[in-house]
């Protein structure tokens, strides 16, 4: 080797040591409290509302999993005992003036004008980090230019956005009129806050996708952490199909329900909502409609199903990866993050159109080809999606971003 070669390496070599040093010692996570040099920063995570136990509060989770001393700022906080204690590790969140207003805690959402206002009325100064978990208001926070938002971006806001025709479609008269009003002051809104935002991550290539088409921003993906280990495979699947999901319509129950209904097939529905009743009337004798059910029971029927159905886009869709967790195949629609998560002829099967006559012509091809599917293989596939690789990808981002501080 060359002087100037082994120069050049020598340097290269003691730049990677020093980073490498500087990022174990001087910006790392001691105690789970975020740390720049010798300074503790202090963290806030802002949720848009928390009401439920769904999968932006597993991410919600998980981020305090990394820095439990984090506070936690949501429009409201209606979180029964058990879910505090699972999401919030038994605190509670910093809450907007909407948590007080007149029957908020069944009606919050009916106060929809005002989100935008209610977002902007927390005072964050005194922190350093802020990370919003965001599908709607949250990454409109208020900050200084000294501080670093990072912002989980589940969605851009979809009632504003992409699903404003789907949403607003059953509307008529004046309700129309100042629905559609408010929408468009929020889209302004949307678009007016994007400078709060340092960094977006998004949640899959689709989000990523709809960042950039409707925000104008580039975004990394982190995909969202499923709890893997919860779930195990089991070898001997019995002869009946699943689908599980809230009875609403954009997650088309209805569609799988009426696709077999017209097959000599097993089906199991689990789930509740306001399509109980239409998704009743279109089952045969062979759908089976449980209604909700515990999580120890959906995980039975999630190992022993044959394969799961799923045809909704959705932004991301954890239930089709912890399908996989348990080595069931997926026939599932292949667009947004399904298309991601389920390798086609692999792990499952896709079809393209939100049909009954599509979500036939997947099964049929799914039982023609059903030796090709190694259980194994999709339970490999699944642990892409992992709590601890969620949780490993966002420190290190967030790391890397303090480090240019």
């Amino acid at each position: 080797m060359k002087m100037a070669d082994s120069s050049i390496a020598i340097r290269l070599i003691s730049r990677n040591i020093c980073a490498k040093f500087y990022r174990e010692t001087f910006c790392y996570n001691a105690k789970n409290i975020v740390f720049k040099g010798s300074v503790k920063l202090k963290v806030a995570i802002v949720h848009d509302w928390l009401v439920t136990n769904a999968g932006a509060e597993k991410v919600l989770q998980a981020l305090l999993e990394i820095y439990p001393q984090a506070d936690v700022f949501s429009l409201v906080d209606f979180l029964n005992y058990f879910e505090r204690e699972q999401v919030l590790q038994g605190k509670h969140a910093h809450t907007s003036f909407i948590q007080k207003l007149p029957f908020a805690q069944k009606y919050f959402r009916n106060y929809l004008p005002f989100f935008p206002k209610a977002i902007e009325s927390f005072d964050l100064n005194g922190y350093d980090v802020i990370i919003s978990s965001s599908w709607a208001f949250a990454k409109g926070i208020k900050r200084d230019n000294k501080q670093l938002h990072i912002s989980y971006c589940h969605t851009p806001i979809r009632y504003a956005w992409d699903l404003y025709e789907e949403y607003t479609a059953e509307l008529h008269g004046l309700k129309k009129l100042l629905v559609a009003q408010t929408l468009k002051n929020i889209r302004t809104w949307d678009v007016a806050t994007l400078d709060r935002v340092d960094y977006f991550v998004a949640n899959s290539r689709y989000v990523q996708e709809r960042i950039h088409r409707i925000y104008k921003k580039d975004a990394v993906v982190i995909y969202p952490p499923v709890d893997i280990e919860k779930f195990t495979c089991v070898e001997n699947k019995e002869d009946f199909y699943l689908t599980a999901s809230r009875l609403v319509p954009y997650k088309k129950i209805d569609l799988i329900v009426e696709a077999f209904a017209k097959i000599d097939r097993k089906l199991v529905v689990v789930g509740d909502g306001p399509q109980m009743q239409k998704i009743k009337e279109k089952a045969g004798k062979n759908v089976e409609v449980l209604g909700y059910q515990p999580d120890e029971i959906l995980l039975s029927l999630m190992q022993k199903a044959k394969a799961f159905v799923f045809a909704a886009v959705e932004d991301f869709g954890i239930t089709p990866v912890e399908a996989q967790a348990c080595g069931t195949p997926v026939i599932c629609l292949g667009e947004g993050g399904t298309k991601e998560t389920v390798i086609d002829m692999q792990t499952g099967v896709h079809f393209h159109t939100q049909s009954s006559e599509a979500i036939i012509e997947a099964i049929e091809k799914f039982e023609k080809n059903i030796d090709i599917f190694k259980l194994h293989k999709i339970r490999e596939n699944a642990l892409k999606f992992s709590k601890k690789r969620f949780q490993k990808e966002i420190e290190e981002f967030i790391i890397e971003k303090l480090e240019k501080i």
